[in-house]
């Protein structure tokens, strides 16, 4: 029997390849689901489930595409109710892969379909549990993010309080937990760095399974800190619960190359993004008129799901030739389908071509420091408010980057504005989404809060230690 991690570090997602006896599933899959058919095919084996834990709010699943091109089983827990065809599970059914047991144990809490995957070998020993968002290294699942329920927070984590103390904790501590995620998914809140543990060691060590915790108290616990979902969750929820695109059909659609004309001609398509997604040193020397920056070296999918609204918009792409595929993929896994193409050759060849280009004011920290007495009531922190209110210069707005899309219209057009984030990859961001609505002042501080601080010249506010939030 043999198990895999696969994580993505973009997401801090994981899925998971089980394999025994010549037949494997694959637990949470990404959208793309090549890597996973060759990875079966080189070790002969046949991939015969795709299991999924719940329907997915941060990503798309893979579980589609992949029962199409292998004819795998879909496998849910109790009370799902996908628009495809799919087992759905008993709860403590047992699912037969070569030699190996899957027992699923329906967990909800997380959402109301959530279920955990208790991989027993050969003789029956229970050796892993794949919890999927109901519980993580240090945390559990956020019980927000089910798809159109009458439930609130505080009745899933009352379910979420039950699935642990009833299905999760009386299993033995030697069990290897293999959860959904990692630290920076949004889908907790307190998660480890770790993405692996024996379940023993987070009796002891996370504190949603402390035993002292009673049902009220654990409900409160967990939903104390909670902040709204990003925007594009409960559209992702509905993709994986409705169905998709296929991603090949996706992937092949953006992979068209556009000369500058075609590209300035797609421009004029109605609600139109320009991804644009260079480094920022990059972006702020020129980039495409409206185009909204996004770096694909930074945590990408998820920023491109907060700060693009319309999953459906036709979308452009600026990127560093031979990244375009990259991109492309990246951006599905979030659910943004509708690419129509690139520009051939990248940025260059718009400006070669003598086309309008803009650029963002950069300005050094030495030089910040000097103009903050004069600056100070103009210049927007866009870092979470967490950071901020765990210290922040004195005098200085908070205008959090994942909170733009429904606070941009506080700013005034004619205010000449100075951006700074921790270090300059979400200021730049802020400032191409400013400049795209009209706001076009604004200059970048370069290195951020923290290449600031480090001149020790400014006074900071100090606040209590952070609430542990998104």
């Amino acid at each position: 029997m043999n198990v895999e991690q696969l994580y993505t570090s973009c997401l801090a997602e994981a899925a998971y390849y089980i394999e025994s006896n010549g037949e494997a599933a694959i637990i949470d899959p990404l959208r793309e689901v090549d890597q996973y058919i060759e990875m079966a095919e080189s070790r002969g084996a046949k991939i015969k489930y795709v299991f999924e834990t719940h329907f997915h709010a941060d990503f798309v699943s893979g579980h589609i595409d992949l029962a199409k091109k292998t004819g795998a089983t879909i496998v849910y827990g109790p009370t799902a109710q996908p628009n495809f065809e799919v087992h759905v599970a008993k709860d403590g059914e047992h699912i037969k892969l070569g030699n190996a047991t899957i027992k699923v144990l329906h967990t909800p809490g997380h959402t109301m379909e959530s279920s955990s995957f208790l991989l027993m070998d050969e003789t029956g020993k229970p050796t892993s549990i794949f919890t999927g968002d109901t519980l993580f290294i240090g945390d559990v699942g956020r019980p927000d993010l089910a798809v159109k329920t009458d439930l609130t927070r505080e009745d899933l984590a009352g379910h979420l309080y039950e699935s642990l103390h009833n299905k999760i904790m009386p299993l033995n501590d030697d069990l290897i937990v293999y959860p959904g995620h990692g630290q920076g998914s949004a889908c907790g809140k307190n998660m480890s760095s770790e993405t692996t543990d024996t379940l023993g060691n987070q009796k002891k060590t996370n504190y949603a399974l402390d035993p002292t915790l009673d049902r009220e108290t654990f409900i409160t616990v967990v939903t104390d800190g909670l902040v709204p979902p990003p925007q594009y969750f409960p559209k992702n929820a509905v993709m994986n619960k409705h169905g998709y695109k296929s991603f090949d059909t996706v992937l092949e659609t953006g992979m068209t190359g556009l000369s500058v004309e075609q590209f300035e001609s797609e421009m004029k398509r109605d609600g139109v993004i320009i991804l644009d997604t260079r480094h920022e040193s990059k972006f702020t020397e020129g980039f495409i008129p409206n185009s909204i920056f996004i770096g694909i070296d930074g945590t990408f999918a998820p920023w491109v799901g907060v700060l693009i609204e319309d999953l459906n918009a036709p979308v452009l792409i600026v990127a560093d030739p031979g990244r375009e595929e990259e991109v492309i993929t990246r951006i599905s896994r979030v659910g943004y389908d509708n690419t129509v193409g690139f520009l051939e050759g990248g940025f260059e060849m718009w400006q070669n071509a003598h086309k309008p280009v803009e650029r963002i004011s950069n300005m050094d920290p030495s030089t910040f420091v000097s103009a903050y007495p004069s600056i100070s009531s103009a210049i927007l922190d866009v870092r979470k408010c967490s950071e901020y209110d765990s210290q922040h210069f004195t005098g200085v707005q908070n205008f959090p980057l994942d909170k733009i899309l429904t606070s941009i219209g506080e700013l005034d057009p004619k205010t000449n504005y100075y951006v700074h984030c921790a270090g300059g990859y979400r200021s730049v961001a802020a400032a191409s989404i400013m400049k795209r609505a009209g706001v076009h002042e604004v200059v970048n501080i370069l290195g951020g809060f923290d290449a600031i601080a480090e001149l020790n010249t400014l006074e900071t506010t100090q606040f209590h230690e952070p609430v542990s939030m998104l």
